[in-house]
């Protein structure tokens, strides 16, 4: 993912910024504790689509 899209991405919901994940197939957002996918290379910013992250992956400072 390109990081200028990465650097102006923030959460839709709280409006804190993303991270990506680790194997790149998701925007996390920590505030929320949401997983947003990305498909395709596109990122699919929409609640309806984003999963819970688990306890474990909220309390990862990463």
């Amino acid at each position: 993912m390109d990081a200028k899209l990465l650097d102006i991405l923030a959460c839709p919901l709280c409006k804190s910024n993303v991270q990506l994940s680790a194997d790149k197939t998701e925007l996390i957002c920590k505030a929320d504790g949401l997983a947003f996918p990305v498909r395709d290379g596109i990122p699919v910013m929409l609640e309806e689509q984003a999963r819970t992250l688990t306890t474990d992956e909220r309390l990862d400072s990463k």
